[in-house]
């Protein structure tokens, strides 16, 4: 056991109690009505090596839908079924300045496609690519795809949130009709809003969460199994959105003070890794006003800097 292992089993409890008083800097998600019933207060965290050995600390038995984290993994599965050339054409690879759910450059700049595959306007393009000939059948692959990447086979959508998010999800359907109206959208608008919230409202747990990014820590191997489940090509794009696009407007701010590759939701999830080395998923449902974890994002400048993690 290496004596970094040992110094997180040591240390992660501590600095899990230090970063939880920092929730009275944010509030819970309220906009989707739905999640503001999360716990304010909830910190949780795993750290999973490539053996499957974990470290955890605080509220993991907490389950909580994907959000935005499932936008790596539809954008990873639309790659592998489209490649490179289709999905960017359709969406691009820069980052925004702007509000996850804003569209104000899709109309100010040419050609007008989304900025990125993380921003909603993006996803929802990206999700009109999975393949299938119904948005039963994209889903259900969607899920397969989660499933086979969290190794468990109980996954599935929170109907509640589903149908929160249907419900109030007006900026979206905006968001939809307008890449519709510049033929960016393939399908239906409401089909294609279906996918996307079903994804967003996948539910899971902390555990499950640092499986997910261990596969992208392996390039794409699972290293509990040795199994490939992605191409490293296509691993190698959605890290590199996550550092420069993964935790929305402070994705730079975070890229200095933890310097991981990323992807946070307003469930308060954050999904992160050591390349080579860790996945890590951890929950706190309180965000700051850029739409993050206050209490995850103070733990893992904690952490990156007590391990020396940083990748810059």
């Amino acid at each position: 056991m290496t004596s970094e292992w040992q110094r997180l089993q040591t240390k992660l409890p501590e600095w899990v109690e230090q970063s939880r008083h920092e929730y009275i800097h944010g509030k819970v998600a309220a906009y989707i009505p739905e999640l503001s019933k999360a716990p304010a207060d909830a910190l949780g965290i795993v750290v999973m090596n490539g053996a499957g050995e974990t470290v955890v600390a605080g509220d993991t038995e907490i389950q909580f839908t994907m959000q935005s984290i499932s936008k790596v993994f539809t954008l990873i599965l639309a790659l592998m079924d489209n490649g490179e050339d289709v999905v960017f054409s359709k969406v691009g690879m820069e980052p925004t300045g702007d509000r996850f759910n804003s569209m104000l450059k899709l109309e100010l700049v040419e050609p007008g496609i989304p900025f990125n595959p993380l921003i909603n306007a993006g996803a929802i393009a990206v999700s009109s690519l999975i393949r299938g000939n119904s948005p039963e059948e994209r889903f259900a692959r969607v899920l397969q795809f989660f499933r086979l990447l969290t190794h468990n086979d109980k996954l599935e959508y929170d109907q509640d949130v589903y149908d929160s998010e249907s419900a109030t999800g007006h900026l979206n359907r905006s968001l939809a009709y307008f890449l519709m109206e510049k033929g960016i959208l393939r399908g239906h608008v409401e089909d294609v809003l279906d996918v996307y919230f079903r994804h967003c409202a996948v539910k899971l747990n902390c555990t499950d969460l640092a499986r997910m990014g261990l596969v992208l820590a392996f390039n794409g191997r699972d290293p509990i199994t040795g199994i490939p489940l992605i191409p490293r090509r296509y691993v190698q794009i959605a890290k590199t959105f996550m550092t420069t696009c993964g935790m929305y407007d402070a994705s730079g701010e975070f890229a200095i003070q933890v310097g991981l590759p990323a992807k946070s939701g307003v469930s308060g999830s954050i999904m992160t890794m050591v390349p080579g080395r860790y996945g890590i998923g951890l929950v706190g449902p309180s965000l700051n006003r850029m739409g993050n974890s206050t209490a995850g994002v103070h733990l893992l400048e904690t952490m990156s800097r007590d391990m020396d993690w940083s990748l810059f």
